[in-house]
């Protein structure tokens, strides 16, 4: 049989019938998940194409499985099946101490340049929630994925690299800013234009394409002025570059001090009316604050690594936490993209058959959104948010008497089944 691989032609996905798609099922209970999630995904793509379109699915090594079969955390074998197949997804992989990579999930966004990293943060009704109203928070987080202080560019205390660091600022008139300079370690926070540029793209891409009408920049430029401010004001160039689709803050700040305050708003709502895609920004503590206070006023947020780190997860528990929080780590450009289970590897729970698979169940519907099997990717969400709705949950969510407590691999047939049992006409949009 020829093997059928996943391409990409002048920007878009070529996706054959059938997919050799690479999946990495994990350390901990990342197996049990990946079977659960596996289940689903079968039933969901069997229900729409009845046979004519299925998937291949190419097991790979990572993780701590993989030391210890190969000695090696990622072995070349992996790196070169996601680089060849483009589109793969994994469950949680366990960190090395000590010893390998940094980081499993780093090196691999970088190696493959899984520049954005995407975490749609929706909420499902009948999901335990801390806050009020979660309903509110419809968040799609765009995580710039490859720089930052991910990186990985740091020097220990008393290093020669921490004296070269020192000299360096000594020689930039700069050592006085380190309030202890014999006790400090370094390390270095790059943003580029380029970086910035492509992410905030592939942020205003997808709120055109999904229908999403506000983008909010989110950074710490009032004290970084030249790394994270470089990031707003690139972020706006690249967005001014869209004409008249976009109407900028910046667009409204020289309409208000050249015509005064009232022409900007009238700018404002006309640009409102035309459904044009409005763009602004927010310091990054003021954005934690207005996420919970008022919600409603995010659609897409484009942002740093280390700020996208701690925001995708703050909303995720405004919705439930990550055990319900999908993400996909995409290069727009090569077509090259990893979806992943949000979550960690949980050891002490590994072969109890008792969490939430929900997390990476819903990172396959993205992945099938990616792949353009929408159909598919519907009947998913559909079924996860008839399964929650209806009280059968895994552990975590039951929080009634009445609620329907589901292993791990139970949640999974669960969903199947309702897939199974799903009338063909509510699978249309």
């Amino acid at each position: 049989m020829t093997e059928e691989k996943i391409t990409i032609k002048n920007g878009q996905l070529q996706v054959p019938d059938q997919p050799t798609i690479p999946f990495i099922k994990g350390d901990g209970i990342g197996p049990e998940i990946w079977q659960a999630a596996k289940v689903v995904f079968d039933a969901a793509v069997k229900k729409i194409y009845d046979g004519q379109k299925r998937i291949n699915w190419l097991p790979l090594l990572a993780g701590e499985t993989a030391y210890q079969q190969t000695g090696q955390w990622l072995p070349d074998e992996t790196l070169a099946a996601l680089k060849k197949y483009l589109v793969g997804i994994k469950g949680p992989l366990t960190t090395p101490i000590g010893v390998g990579h940094r980081s499993i999930n780093v090196t691999l966004r970088q190696e493959l340049d899984l520049y954005a990293c995407l975490r749609p943060v929706h909420y499902y009704p009948g999901t335990p929630s801390p806050v009020v109203h979660p309903e509110k928070v419809q968040i799609d987080v765009f995580r710039e994925n490859t720089e930052d202080i991910y990186a990985g560019i740091e020097s220990d205390v008393g290093t020669e690299d921490a004296k070269a660091w020192k000299e360096l600022l000594a020689k930039q008139g700069k050592l006085s800013k380190v309030r202890f300079p014999e006790t400090s370690a370094f390390a270095i926070k790059p943003i580029s234009k380029q970086g910035s540029t492509r992410l905030v793209n592939a942020a205003i891409d997808y709120a055109f394409s999904h229908h999403r009408h506000t983008l909010t920049l989110v950074h710490k430029g009032n004290i970084m002025k030249k790394t994270e401010g470089g990031f707003k004001k690139w972020g706006y160039e690249a967005a001014e570059k869209y004409g008249n689709q976009v109407f900028t803050w910046h667009q409204y700040e020289a309409i208000k001090a050249n015509q005064g305050k009232a022409a900007a708003d009238e700018a404002y709502q006309q640009a409102k009316k035309a459904q044009k895609l409005i763009v602004n920004d927010v310091i990054t503590d003021n954005f934690f604050q207005q996420a919970l206070l008022h919600p409603g006023h995010f659609e897409v947020v484009a942002t740093m690594n280390l700020n996208g780190d701690y925001i995708s997860d703050a909303l995720a528990a405004q919705v439930g936490g990550i055990g319900i929080a999908p993400g996909g780590n995409i290069n727009y450009q090569t077509g090259r993209a990893i979806f992943e289970a949000t979550h960690g590897t949980a050891p002490q729970f590994a072969g109890q058959n008792k969490l939430n698979p929900t997390s990476l169940i819903l990172s396959g519907a993205m992945m099938f959104d990616y792949l353009g099997w929408t159909e598919v990717a519907q009947l998913i969400r559909q079924a996860i948010s008839q399964a929650i709705e209806s009280h059968h949950v895994t552990t975590d969510f039951a929080k009634q008497p009445t609620d329907t407590v589901l292993s791990t691999s139970g949640f999974g047939d669960y969903v199947a089944e309702l897939i199974e049992n799903a009338p063909q006409k509510t699978l249309t949009k």
